[in-house]
């Protein structure tokens, strides 16, 4: 088999594990962008809410296990 980028014939494992996956199951991106939606995809935050958690922190000591 020559591997040259003239042979568009070829096709790696990874390609066919992949295309072999979607085949036995359609709705697999659709899946996938779920569970995308469901941990990444955020509402936007408006600003008198970020500036309101901002100025509602406490300050931290620099060394935490000390005690005063």
């Amino acid at each position: 088999m020559i591997l040259s980028k003239h042979n568009h014939a070829y096709e790696s494992d990874i390609t066919r594990f992949i295309k072999e996956l979607k085949q036995k199951d359609p709705n697999l991106e659709q899946k996938q962008r779920v569970g995308r939606a469901l941990l990444w995809d955020k509402e936007p935050i408006d600003l008198d809410t970020q500036r309101r958690s901002t100025e509602s922190r406490v300050q931290q000591q620099a060394y935490v296990y000390q005690s005063k």
